[in-house]
């Protein structure tokens, strides 16, 4: 815990390319809350660089000569702080994302939060989607941000951090395309830290997300996530992704392949076997029936759908793997 003659100080971290006016509110929902803020930026052409300075933000500008990720991006912010003074107390980042904005209330309520846990490496709150009446895609993806208050095993993008927790397991791996926060957390679980989630608001999210074709590219990165993690951490006592990358494969290709089979044995009427898709969406739907019949059956549908592209992304990321091709980030805005 932080002693009383050597308080905790906050920094941020923020990351973008192309945010545009959803980064300026960013910046302004930290104006005053944290020390230093860094704005890391990949690559942007809308002139985020030059609005960042003029928020008051230290800018780093990515090498375009390497591929973007967000993980390389976050690392890149965290040694643009080390160059600072040396600290005081126990040093905290606050890594957000380009297109969020801080809750009031959110860093003093994390802030106290790692003061009063020690053990506790992240700390993250509710993500809330800004407009999730403007698509159903973008109301999914609230739903997504609602997980349980307590011990959790990952935070997202948005999450108040021990910096010398961070440095104990050499940050980020910069090479992910996605999931580099999981990955992480499950490094630093690895070594005896604590991840947590309480109950404060914490961000506003933009994910504008409007049509489906944005959908299904975000989905594919998360097949690719899930196929990489495993790759990487699958063999672990705590099986890293494997039950998200099989279940991806057996609903995304297991079925349609059964089902083509089928048809070859017994001829038209192996086509049931499809039938199996909406039997999932149906159970998936009965699942979630809390939220009201019409977004139970839309969480159904597209959790099931969604099985399809994330299928994609596995076999893209094994494909790369075999022939050696670096992972190139899966853009849907």
């Amino acid at each position: 815990m932080a002693s009383v003659d050597r308080p905790s100080v906050v920094d941020a971290v923020v990351i973008g390319r192309n945010e545009g006016g959803r980064l300026v509110a960013c910046l302004t929902s930290m104006a005053g809350a944290a020390r230093r803020i860094i704005y890391v930026d990949s690559g942007s052409t809308d002139g985020s660089p030059e609005a960042a300075r003029a928020a008051g933000a230290e800018v780093v500008m990515l090498d375009l000569a390497q591929p973007f990720t967000a993980a390389r991006a976050r690392n890149a912010g965290l040694a643009a702080l080390a160059e600072g003074a040396p600290e005081e107390g126990e040093a905290y980042v606050q890594f957000v994302d380009g297109d969020c904005a801080l809750r009031e209330g959110w860093l003093e309520a994390a802030r106290g939060f790692l003061d009063a846990n020690p053990a506790v490496a992240f700390v993250c709150g509710r993500r809330r989607e800004r407009h999730p009446e403007a698509s159903i895609y973008n109301h999914l993806c609230d739903l997504e941000w609602d997980t349980p208050v307590g011990e959790a095993l990952a935070c997202g993008g948005d999450a108040l951090m021990r910096r010398n927790a961070l440095l104990e397991v050499g940050g980020y791996r910069d090479g992910l395309i996605a999931g580099e926060e999981p990955e992480l957390c499950l490094r630093l679980r690895a070594r005896g830290w604590k991840i947590w989630r309480i109950g404060q608001e914490m961000t506003w999210h933009d994910a504008a997300i409007t049509r489906f074709g944005q959908w299904w590219r975000r989905t594919r990165r998360a097949g690719h996530a899930f196929a990489e993690g495993a790759a990487l951490h699958g063999g672990g006592p705590q099986r890293h992704w494997v039950a998200e990358t099989r279940r991806a494969l057996v609903w995304g290709l297991g079925v349609p392949v059964a089902a083509l089979l089928a048809m070859v044995l017994v001829g038209p009427w192996g086509a049931l076997v499809l039938l199996a898709w909406p039997a999932q969406a149906v159970r998936l739907a009965w699942r979630n029936r809390a939220l009201g019949v019409r977004m139970a059956l839309v969480v159904g549908v597209f959790s099931t759908l969604g099985k399809i592209p994330e299928m994609l992304g596995v076999l893209e990321y094994h494909l790369k793997r075999q022939f050696g091709r670096a992972s190139r980030i899966i853009e849907y805005k």
